[in-house]
């Protein structure tokens, strides 16, 4: 399907917004300077009057600049953004495999999911305005009245027939050498992780990750009775192969588990050159590789990054995907390329859950059918990037001195290293009690280097809501460095 002449409007708006605050983060202008006229911005970028004033609009929402009566449009506060958050160390992996005890804490932070009284910046999920509402809901009620026998009926194990059709041609779109009955549907991403550590793992297992990586992860390797072996992502180019190479070399490896393209939540993009190369590696020792791919299809360049299953010459790399973030989070419809291992997938799936829900996957597969879902990854990627944009400049004004923050080229986390002083887990407890969720450092590692850092998610559209919640956040931070540093405090006025 094309895009409407109000779409290709709305992209524009968009980019001039962008374009206004590269202005600000580069100095060009600065606290209290006047903005270019419309008539003058419309003139110089070659759009309409129209487009440039819903652009100024969309900043003055979000409290970059503001209108003065008669006088034009202003930057409200200085607003360039934290400065980037360093680079992981390079160097060997950890001294040696460990037990992941992480479980208790991780349980505490998702307490928060799906309640509605909490500011949602723990969580990553796609606000609702940002889904296909109305046409996902007119195409579920469809199918489940032209059909409702099958819709009310166990979907078969491998997954709805026509579904696995429609993911098997997005992803031979992307470059992947996938056969029209390989895919897996499943019950979210996680559980198609589930399925891939139990086809290739046993317990007491060692698996290599990456470090930070997603909680969920090590929840489940405790779960299994696995060990954990960490190398290092860096925040901008994710996993190194010569990282990879000496841990190989140092370790009995198993499995390993790799976010290659906006790993959660350092937002790190690993270089396709060395996603070919860590395959490589892998597939010389014949180790599967169990890759997440959930927020692949969340990037910011014109260009899709590249996955690990690209590469894949040998069947040993299981993808696992999912449709809860860029989709519809409810529906809990994941998928699976599983190479080598379907077969003992299928096996692990029929003692399980046997199948997922029917109704969800001919929902999502009648969605892909009619060609919707590209229109709408372009517009929820403008909206994430956008929303990205607008926290880090309030992080920028609000958080205390010394704190850095991830720029990522897509997704929908930011990866913030906070003073040595402030502790994440105090931070997370303090947070909570204002009815404020995060994520805290301490669970995306089974080591204490992260005890500094948390995890924002920016899938909500900004509001007034989320502008208080980092406004407290901030200043809940820099009391914490306050408490540890006396030395810093004001002297009180006489």
């Amino acid at each position: 399907m094309q895009d409407t002449g109000t779409e290709r409007e709305a992209f524009r708006y968009q980019e001039v917004a962008r374009q206004v605050l590269s202005m600000v983060d580069a100095g060009a202008l600065g606290l209290g300077d006047r903005l270019p006229s419309l008539r003058t911005l419309s003139a110089n970028l070659g759009v309409s009057i129209s487009t440039v004033n819903q652009a100024y609009v969309e900043l003055e929402r979000t409290g970059v600049i503001e209108s003065r009566p008669r006088s034009g449009f202003f930057v409200r506060q200085r607003a360039a953004r934290l400065p980037r958050t360093g680079s992981a160390g390079e160097g060997a992996p950890q001294d040696g495999p460990r037990p992941v005890t992480r479980g208790g804490l991780i349980q505490t932070v998702l307490e928060s999911v799906g309640r509605a009284d909490t500011v949602p910046l723990g969580v990553i999920a796609p606000g609702t305005g940002l889904l296909p509402l109305k046409e996902l809901s007119r195409i579920t009620a469809a199918v489940v009245r032209d059909d409702p026998g099958r819709a009310m009926g166990y979907a078969p194990i491998p997954g709805d027939p026509e579904l696995i059709r429609q993911i098997a041609f997005r992803s031979m779109e992307h470059g992947m050498a996938v056969a029209p009955a390989d895919p897996v549907v499943t019950a979210g991403c996680m559980e198609a992780l589930y399925l891939a550590l139990r086809s290739v793992c046993r317990a007491g297992d060692t698996v290599l990750i990456q470090s930070p990586t997603y909680y969920c992860f090590l929840q489940l390797l405790e779960t299994l009775g696995l060990r954990a072996v960490e190398i290092p992502s860096d925040p901008v180019t994710g996993v190194r192969p010569a990282d990879l190479d000496s841990a190989l070399r140092a370790y009995d490896i198993a499995a390993c588990v790799l976010a290659p393209n906006f790993n959660n939540p350092d937002s790190s993009l690993t270089p396709d050159a060395a996603k070919g190369e860590i395959v490589s590696l892998l597939a010389r020792r014949a180790i599967p590789l169990v890759e997440d791919d959930v927020s692949t299809d969340l990037h910011f360049a014109p260009v899709r990054p590249g996955t690990y299953k690209q590469f894949d010459r040998a069947g040993l790399v299981l993808l696992c995907s999912s449709f809860s973030k860029t989709l519809a989070p409810g529906f809990r419809v994941g998928w699976m390329l599983p190479g080598r291992f379907r077969q003992k997938v299928l096996e692990i799936k029929a003692t399980t859950n046997v199948s997922t829900s029917a109704p969800a996957q001919m929902a999502i597969a009648e969605y892909l059918r009619q060609g919707r879902m590209e229109r709408h990854l372009k517009r929820l990627r403008a909206a994430l990037e956008r929303q990205m944009d607008t926290m880090q400049l309030h992080l920028g004004r609000h958080f205390p001195p010394g704190t850095r923050v991830t720029h990522p080229a897509g997704g929908a986390v930011l990866w913030l290293e906070l003073p040595d002083t402030v502790d994440s887990v105090e931070l997370f407890f303090r947070a909570r009690a204002h009815s404020i969720g995060i994520a805290p450092g301490a669970i995306f590692s089974t080591g204490d280097g992260f005890a500094n850092y948390i995890r924002l998610s920016c899938g909500a559209p900004w509001t007034e809501a989320l502008h208080h919640g980092i406004e407290t956040l901030g200043a809940m931070a820099a009391a914490m460095t306050d408490e540890k540093c006396p030395a810093t405090r004001k002297a009180p006025t006489p």
